[in-house]
């Protein structure tokens, strides 16, 4: 068990290198009005939430993260460009299932991070070049991915807007994914409802149950998805290479699925940048389906830094939100990424060295 204050001196360490690029240090209150920040997390974190009602100030929610209430206070009274760091305790709730693990999660750890606001195409290079410099001695797995690939891919399918809304919801959750796919894949079901005249039970209105029944049946007159659109996704969704070699297999896949061209050619230039930083692509790791593991909030491209050891989360993760800063904005947007730290993990990696 790694001490708190040797967590904390680690922490400060990495704060300091993030000031060092620029940041100016930031430090959201713990106890946050809950409102719609349960939904701009995602499932994942709402789920996972402490939340509480106040007398005064109503439901309320343990900070489980840094980035949103980072992102609030940026768009009401920030500049840009902009670069912002922290360093603080975060809370969640752990899922321990049928039985515990045999390395548990903690429900309250340190969060250390680096947020940077920019019109800068090279922002993404940037930010992942920071954390890799922060965490080379470590020796860790770095793997990258792009949520904006997968959800142009799903966007580019020839489906009806209802069945393409529906997949990219459900894109963070795999299982649903796969099932939601598959029905789309087969010949619908027409399904009879009968028109009696008596009351509704339940708690949706008459008008909601007329709605609904009526989606049903449109959606039940739609020819199913050809399968060779789902053998495509799922070579899409199986990628993963070094990062020089998963480019050719991009190519390919793009002659194919002509929405993800841009995608592609995005993704080329951020490897371009990430190599002028003076990083090394061969041991850096393209998983195409690396974002579906990350916060719903990101939209773009995504990283993290795997230890390789059974049962942890990585030791950093991150990615690019730009659609969080337009939800949040009230009018304005900024193009933004980031990423957190976990000093606890980064003390113990060094203490078993």
């Amino acid at each position: 068990m790694i001490p708190k204050q040797e967590k904390q001196a680690v922490g400060q360490r990495l704060l300091a290198e993030f000031r060092a690029a620029g940041a100016v240090e930031v430090a959201p209150d713990i106890l946050l009005p809950a409102g719609s920040l349960l939904d701009l997390y995602g499932e994942d974190i709402r789920a996972r939430a402490y939340v509480t009602s106040d007398p005064t100030r109503g439901e309320m929610m343990l900070r489980p993260d840094f980035t949103v209430p980072v992102v609030q206070a940026h768009m009401s009274n920030g500049a840009e460009p902009a670069r912002y760091c922290y360093l603080g305790e975060v809370f969640r709730k752990q899922d321990m299932g049928d039985t515990r693990p045999a390395n548990p999660r903690d429900n309250e750890y340190l969060q250390c991070g680096f947020e940077l606001f920019s019109r800068d195409p090279g922002a993404d290079a940037e930010v992942f070049a920071l954390f890799h410099r922060a965490l080379a001695p470590l020796d860790l797995q770095a793997e990258i991915g792009d949520m904006g690939l997968l959800l142009d891919a799903v966007a580019g399918l020839p489906l009806t807007q209802a069945r393409a809304e529906a997949l990219m919801h459900h894109i963070w959750r795999p299982g649903r994914f796969a099932r939601l796919l598959a029905r789309f894949s087969a010949p619908a079901v027409a399904r009879d409802f009968p028109a009696g005249t008596g009351a509704w039970s339940g708690l949706r209105s008459d008008a909601e149950m007329t709605r609904r029944i009526a989606r049903l049946q449109a959606d039940a007159a739609v020819a199913p998805l050809s399968p060779i659109w789902t053998e495509r996704l799922d070579r899409l969704f199986a990628l993963r290479a070094p990062a020089p070699e998963s480019l050719p297999a991009l190519r390919d896949l793009a002659a194919d699925m002509p929405a993800i061209a841009d995608a592609v050619t995005r993704i080329e230039a951020r490897l371009q940048a990430i190599a002028a930083q003076g990083i090394d692509l061969s041991r850096v790791i393209f998983d195409a389906s690396h974002g579906r593991a990350t916060l719903e909030y990101y939209d773009g491209f995504t990283f993290s830094f795997q230890a390789g050891r059974q049962g942890w989360p990585p030791v950093a993760s991150g990615g690019r939100y730009d659609a969080l800063t337009r939800v949040l904005g009230k009018g304005r947007e900024i193009p933004a990424v980031g990423g957190i730290l976990r000093p606890g993990l980064v003390a113990e990696l060094e203490g078993a060295r």
